[in-house]
């Protein structure tokens, strides 16, 4: 017999018979009508059977009738489920509980994001949002449609050219685009370019002014590069000077370099900490104690977790705790002046700008003494050397 959905509603038994007469029991259920199937022999002595429920209780007159006796060996069906699922109510309360949450949680609106903003301040748009009825732990369901509070919102700030609204998961993603405002003419007094030091011009272009100076030549710190006073007398004007003036500059740096250094390398030995993080809260599960390195540096992990795509206020928190030990590297003479180079490179880029580049360098002294390197370096750099002083400035002189 296939069992359908009927059988499995009424409930199914599996039972098995010993003694007695079987065979006469089974043809006399079957005479008056009881559904019995899946009828075998499991041994000489035994016989089983499957049946339903209501028939189960039916066999009491034909087991008498027949001196066999009966021992159920399995039970399925709707009846039994219901009866087991009563005696965990707890759990399946848990179970449903647990989805209902996890359904009230993803409905929430947890983080608002403003992006593409310079001049409009976030907590402008924040604010707009949140008279709109867009802020944190907000339902999904009353938010108003995307393009009607996109539409508010550019009416409440004036300097946004445009304002796109999108929804992922339990984010709001505010993208803005600013309106562009001409820029506001700068008010620049009558000036003149001089050398910001001593240089031998290698490019000199003047967008504004008399250039005075010709490429190769040689400037002295505070001579004037671009004047800004033109014509001839008696018919002079005086502009704001302006333009690009760059020049071999010489730097001399005192270097000490030394021939050993300490580096921080990692020993193998670690430690993992566990924390479940909730509300951006996070809560140490595993992993309890001190610091058991001497010394040791920390990488943290965070995973937040997700449902359908949907991320949500809470997560896991990985913290390895990995050994470190300081070890001595001995350098060559060679490397310790190169390394001393670099660093003087590194800060002479800091003052001269980006766009300066080392063309030369030259070690004028060095020496090794006491485990170090000491050396005088001269560097010569293509830089702009370009600097602003005010007429009024130059004629009070």
């Amino acid at each position: 017999m296939n069992e359908g959905w009927l059988p499995r509603v009424r409930g199914i038994v599996t039972v098995r018979l010993r003694g007695g007469a079987q065979e006469e029991l089974v043809n006399d259920c079957l005479k008056d009508g009881l559904a019995l199937w899946s009828i075998r022999r499991t041994s000489p002595e035994e016989l089983e059977f499957a049946v339903q429920v209501p028939d189960f209780f039916r066999l009491k007159p034909y087991l008498k009738r027949t001196g066999c006796r009966i021992h159920v060996t399995q039970r399925r069906g709707l009846p039994f489920w219901l009866r087991k699922a009563a005696g965990r109510k707890f759990f399946a309360a848990g179970i449903v509980l647990f989805f209902v949450t996890m359904f009230l949680l993803s409905s929430l609106v947890w983080t608002i994001e403003v992006r593409g903003t310079k001049r409009i301040k976030q907590e402008d748009l924040l604010a707009a949002a949140k008279a709109e009825g867009v802020y944190p732990f907000q339902w999904s369901w009353k938010l108003p449609e995307p393009s009607l509070l996109a539409a508010k919102l550019s009416a409440r700030l004036p300097d946004a050219a445009w304002i796109g609204v999108e929804k992922k998961g339990t984010r709001i993603i505010f993208q803005v685009v600013e309106s562009k405002r001409p820029d506001a003419a700068k008010l620049n007094s009558p000036r003149h370019i001089i050398a910001s030091s001593d240089a031998v011009v290698t490019r000199i272009i003047a967008d504004k002014g008399r250039p005075v100076v010709r490429v190769n030549s040689k400037v002295k710190k505070g001579q004037t590069l671009i004047s800004g006073t033109i014509g001839e007398p008696p018919n002079t004007a005086t502009v704001v000077a302006d333009g690009e003036v760059r020049g071999l500059v010489w730097h001399e740096y005192t270097i000490v370099s030394p021939l050993s250094i300490q580096t921080n390398v990692y020993t193998g030995e670690s430690k993992t900490k566990w924390s479940v993080v909730l509300f951006g809260r996070a809560l140490q599960v595993s992993g309890f104690g001190g610091d058991p390195f001497a010394q040791s540096q920390t990488q943290e992990k965070l995973e937040n977790l997700g449902w359908r795509g949907l991320r949500l206020p809470a997560g896991r928190l990985k913290e390895t705790v990995m050994e470190t030990r300081v070890e001595q590297k001995t350098l060559t003479r060679e490397e310790a002046v190169q390394a001393g180079i670099e660093r003087a490179k590194e800060d002479l880029m800091s003052k001269a700008g980006a766009d300066a580049v080392v063309k030369e360098q030259k070690i004028l002294h060095e020496k090794t003494d006491n485990g170090k390197v000491y050396m005088k370096v001269l560097l010569e750099v293509d830089q702009s050397i370009v600097k602003e002083m005010p007429l009024v400035q130059m004629q009070g002189e």
